[in-house]
C-alpha cells in the first residue's frame, strides 16, 4: 500500500473515492462543504433527510455525485466537534477503511486530516496509516486458498492547505512503523512447528542482509554454556529444537553513542514444561514469542526510517516442553550473573531466559535496556487487553515510555516496583525462587527481572494482554512496536 500527502480540492480530486467528514449536529467539514457546493447541495439534503447522522464512525457511500470528479464519495461521521477522544478517533479511522475496503476502489483521498478528528494532524496521519495497514493485513497465508489481497492500494491524505513538513515526516515514520507491525504480526501468527528458534534466527539474519546498518549474530547452545547461561538453558532442556541467542546491532549514529538495548522474550511455544498448562487455548502459546517479534519489527521500522540512533536487539529464543530431560520443579540453576534460582514452577520460564539475556546486555554498555515479554497472565487480569504493564528502575524512563505510548496510541500503565515485594521471592535453598505466589504475580515477575539489571537504567513491558487477541479475532496485534518506535524517535530527537 502506498501513501502520500498533497494539497488539492475535493471536488476536483481524481480518485476512486474521496472521504470527507460530517459532524453530528449536521455541520459539514470544510472539505465536505466544497463538495456540497459543487454537487448542488446534495450532501446537505442527505443530512436533512436523516441519511447520515454524523455519529462517530457512521458511514455513507455515494456514487457519481454531479459536479464531483471522483467516482465515489464516502461520508464519515465525526461526532460532536471538540468532544472526541483517542478511542473514538481511532474508531472513526477504522470505520473509514472498513468502508473503503468494502468497495472496489483502488485508491482513495482522505480529507479528514484537516478536521483533526479530535487530535493534531500528525497523530491522525499516523493512526490513519495504522488503520489502513490493519485492514490490508492478511493472516491466512497458510490456507490452501488464501484470501485475495486488499483492492485498496493507494492512499492520499489530501488537504485544503499546504501540508507541513512535519506531516510528511510523520507519514514516513508511520509507514515504517506499520511495516514493523506487519512483520511482528506475521511472526506471531505462525505456528510453533514453523516459527522455531532457528526460524526466528533466520529472519533476524535476513533482516541484517536487507539493511546494511544491522549486524546480526546468532549464538548456539554451546556458546551459551561457555557464557554460563544456566537459567536460559534450563528452559530449553525438554525440547528437540536448539535454543538460539540472537543479537541485532543497528548502528544509526556515532559508534561512541551508547545504544538502547531491546530484549524480547522468544519462547516459540510454551507448554509450561513439567508444570504443564491446561489444554484449553494452549495453541495460543505460539504467541509467547511476541516480545521477540516486536523487537524484530521495531528494528525493521527504525532501519527503514534511517533513525539516527544506536539500537541493539537481543532475543533469547527457545521452546518450553516436557520430556525426560526437562527441568523439574525444585531444580536449582545458576544464572549468567552468578545468582542461583530455585525453579518452583517451570511455567514461569520467560523470566528464566530474560534474566540471562539482561545480564548479557551489559556487554553493549547500554544507555537504556527495555525488555518486552508476554510474561504473566496476572497482567491480563490487572490491565485487561488495553494497556501493557510497565515497570522501571527510573521514573524518568517510565515517563518517557508512557508519553511515547500516548503519542502512538499504544498505551502502557506503570505498576510499582517497590522493595516491599522482593521478599516474596526469597528461597530457603537458592538466592531466589522463580515465582512469588499468586498475589501480585505481575509485580513479583518484574521484581525477579530487576535483580539482573543493576548498573543500567531499565524498563520492563509485560505485553501478555496486548500482544495478541483471542476468540473470533484471534491474531497478533503488532504491539508494542508503535510504542517502542515512538520512544526511539523521541530519543533520537533529543540526542
Amino acid at each position: 500500500m502506498e501513501f502520500s500527502i498533497k494539497q488539492s480540492s475535493p471536488e476536483k480530486q481524481r480518485s476512486s473515492c474521496v472521504v470527507v467528514g460530517v459532524y453530528e449536529d449536521g455541520k459539514l467539514s470544510a472539505a465536505a462543504q466544497l463538495l456540497d457546493k459543487a454537487a448542488a447541495h446534495q450532501l446537505s439534503n442527505l443530512i436533512a433527510h436523516g441519511d447520515i447522522s454524523g455519529k462517530p464512525a457512521s458511514t455513507l457511500l455515494l456514487h457519481k455525485l454531479p459536479g464531483v470528479t471522483a467516482e465515489r464519495v464516502l461520508l464519515v461521521g465525526l461526532g460532536k466537534a471538540g468532544e472526541l477522544n483517542s478511542k473514538t478517533s481511532v474508531e472513526i479511522l477504522r470505520a473509514a477503511f472498513v468502508a473503503l475496503n468494502a468497495t472496489a476502489a483502488r485508491d482513495a483521498a482522505l480529507y479528514i486530516i484537516d478536521e483533526g478528528i479530535g487530535k493534531d494532524a500528525v497523530w491522525v496521519v499516523k493512526q490513519a496509516v495504522f488503520a489502513a495497514a490493519e485492514q490490508a493485513f492478511r493472516a491466512d497465508g497458510m490456507k490452501s486458498k488464501p484470501s485475495e489481497a486488499a483492492t485498496l492500494k493507494n492512499i492520499t491524505f489530501a488537504m485544503l492547505g499546504k501540508p507541513a513538513t512535519a506531516l510528511k515526516n510523520a507519514l514516513d515514520q508511520a509507514v515504517a512503523t506499520a511495516h514493523g507491525m506487519d512483520l511482528a504480526k506475521m511472526l506471531g501468527n505462525l505456528p510453533g512447528n514453523i516459527c522455531t528458534p532457528a526460524y526466528l534466527a533466520a529472519k533476524a539474519l535476513a533482516l541484517g542482509k536487507a539493511h546494511k546498518f544491522i549486524k546480526t549474530t546468532v549464538l548456539e547452545e554451546k556458546d551459551m554454556q561457555k557464557l554460563g547461561m544456566g537459567s536460559f538453558l534450563s528452559v530449553t532442556r525438554g525440547s528437540e529444537q536448539p535454543a538460539k541467542l540472537i543479537t541485532m546491532e543497528y548502528c544509526g549514529a556515532d559508534k561512541k553513542q551508547k545504544p538502547v538495548v531491546l530484549v524480547g522474550k522468544g519462547i516459540t511455544f510454551d507448554s509450561g514444561g513439567i508444570s504443564l498448562k491446561p489444554g484449553a487455548e494452549m495453541d495460543e502459546m505460539k504467541y509467547d514469542m511476541c516480545g521477540a517479534a516486536s523487537v524484530l519489527g521495531t528494528l525493521r521500522a527504525i532501519a527503514e526510517m534511517g533513525l539516527k540512533l544506536n539500537v541493539v536487539g537481543v532475543i533469547p529464543a527457545c521452546e518450553n516442553l516436557p520430556s525426560g530431560k526437562a527441568t523439574k520443579p525444585g531444580d536449582i540453576v545458576k544464572s549468567m550473573s552468578g545468582q542461583t534460582i530455585e525453579i518452583l514452577n517451570t511455567d514461569a520460564e520467560g523470566r528464566l531466559i530474560l534474566c540471562d539475556a539482561l545480564t548479557y546486555s551489559k556487554k553493549f554498555n547500554p544507555d537504556t535496556v527495555i525488555d518486552i515479554a508476554t510474561l504473566t497472565g496476572a497482567c491480563v487480569i490487572a490491565l485487561g487487553h488495553v494497556a501493557s504493564g510497565l515497570f522501571s528502575n527510573e521514573d524518568k524512563l517510565a515517563k518517557e515510555l508512557l508519553a511515547a505510548g500516548e503519542q502512538a496510541h499504544d498505551r502502557a500503565w506503570q505498576l510499582p516496583l517497590w522493595e516491599d515485594y522482593q521478599p516474596l521471592l526469597d528461597s530457603n535453598f537458592a538466592d531466589m525462587q522463580n515465582i512469588g505466589g499468586r498475589a501480585g504475580g505481575t509485580i513479583t515477575a518484574a521484581c525477579f527481572l530487576s535483580r539482573f539489571t543493576k548498573g543500567y537504567r531499565w524498563a520492563h513491558l509485560d505485553i501478555a494482554g496486548t500482544a495478541h487477541k483471542s476468540g473470533k479475532e484471534k491474531g497478533a496485534t503488532g504491539r508494542p512496536v508503535p510504542l517502542l518506535t515512538q520512544y526511539l524517535i523521541n530519543k533520537a530527537g533529543r540526542q
